[in-house]
């Protein structure tokens, strides 16, 4: 018999390359804290590089993942908020101005500004998902947050726009669709990310987040309280997995459970003398081909390609500008920073200083799904929480789509900010 509660219920859904997350929660009407109702995971066999590649795989997946997430909740949802993180995001700034002519601005103001605002974005190349107003202008000085109740002769607004590629976007929708749920919005990962990982301080003076997902990698860029930046890298904690089990010979179930109990990205002098029995990729149960490496052995694979993988991470980087005293701080998160010594790791070949990034802000959320590969899912639902104001919905309109510019757009934006704080 489904529960009946003080407040809204928000359901928020991750659809990754290894797994698919449900998470139930209840936003009180009088504020404070979200408490987790319930959670649901299942293996994700559909997706590929954060793409979409079987429809009825990932739909039974989202299907089960929620009704498990359902049960434990004792409680029946009907929409969801969705994460995208597949290649193709680009974050840029768009502005628009308006004359006011010295009078005190009002709420009409702001509306119509808004309204202009939504137009000026070009309708050319992608599907925007996020097209969220920022800081505003009064007569050329950026930085006011509210502008309602001052004066000035020019009021503008700069809006933070997340676009994505259609196809895989639609894709998406249609699979959870398909799952007889109903879409409230999809959400670009790292904006979900980070509002679980990275404290108001962190997003305002400047951070780099690193989700290391299992098969796509997306490097973002924060400041002035806002994404100003992103990349994605087709690699992923998926390609250490494959390298051990063809290095080994193995099966890959065997390889991620063996990378996830014995592997590290640290070494030490017992790495030698410590044993680990290997399965054949047969599968025969008699013992009699069980092979044996050492722990040695399985973190020089795993730093092969984890030096090729920070190394990739490092060139996308500095791509993006984050360079000098923004460039310091660098949160990992994602199912690739659970491996053993990753922090440290990092550190040594970024250069910067390095942490693990978890979810945090939700109170009763399991041991089991408190680590940084619950992230996404977990900044889902403070995403939704949060109430954010969305140009779309101003005015009617059919779906906007937005070209990015070159990339130098990300040192103008992180420039305005340096200028506006």
């Amino acid at each position: 018999m489904a529960n009946t509660h003080n407040g809204k219920l928000i359901t928020a859904l991750d659809i990754g390359s290894s797994k698919v997350c449900a998470l139930i929660a209840l936003a009180p009407e009088e504020g404070g804290e979200l408490q987790v109702l319930g959670t649901g995971q299942r293996e994700s066999k559909g997706v590929r590089r954060g793409y979409i590649a079987d429809m009825e795989r990932t739909e039974a997946a989202i299907r089960e993942a929620v009704e498990q997430a359902e049960r434990i909740a004792r409680t029946n949802i009907e929409d969801v908020w969705v994460s995208f993180s597949a290649g193709g995001l680009v974050s840029t700034l768009a502005s628009v101005e308006v004359d006011l002519g010295g009078h005190r601005i009002e709420q009409r103001d702001i509306d119509d500004l808004l309204a202009a605002g939504r137009g000026s974005i070009d309708p050319e190349g992608r599907m925007v998902l996020h097209a969220q107003p920022t800081l505003y202008t009064l007569d050329g000085l950026k930085g006011t947050k509210t502008p309602l109740g001052l004066h000035a002769d020019r009021l503008g607004v700069d809006i933070h726009v997340v676009a994505a590629e259609a196809s895989p976007v639609r894709n998406v929708d249609l699979c959870v669709r398909s799952a007889h749920l109903e879409v409230k919005s999809i959400v670009a990962s790292p904006i979900a990310t980070g509002m679980a990982c990275l404290s108001d301080e962190e997003r305002e003076l400047g951070v780099a987040l690193v989700e290391l997902g299992a098969g796509v990698t997306n490097v973002s860029l924060f400041a002035g309280g806002m994404l100003v930046g992103l990349h994605s890298i087709p690699m992923g904690a998926s390609d250490i997995t494959d390298n051990i089990a063809s290095a080994f010979g193995m099966r890959r179930f065997d390889a991620e459970r063996i990378k996830a109990f014995y592997g590290s990205a640290t070494t030490s002098p017992r790495d030698n003398h410590d044993m680990i029995d290997i399965a054949p990729i047969s599968g025969d149960a008699d013992g009699a081909d069980v092979g044996r490496m050492t722990r040695a052995q399985l973190i020089a694979i795993i730093r092969q390609q984890l030096e090729h993988w920070m190394n990739e991470v490092a060139t996308t980087l500095k791509a993006l500008g984050f360079t000098g005293p923004v460039g310091r701080q660098v949160v990992l998160t994602g199912g690739g920073a659970e491996l053993k010594g990753m922090a440290d790791y990092a550190q040594g070949l970024l250069g910067r200083s390095v942490r693990i990034g978890r979810p945090r802000g939700l109170s009763g959320l399991p041991e089991a799904h408190s680590g940084p590969a619950f992230a996404t899912v977990a900044g889902l639902v403070q995403y939704a929480a949060s109430d954010p104001v969305d140009l779309r919905q101003i005015v009617p309109s059919t779906t906007m789509v937005h070209r990015p510019t070159a990339s130098s757009v990300v040192q103008r934006l992180i420039a305005a900010f340096r200028q506006g704080y």
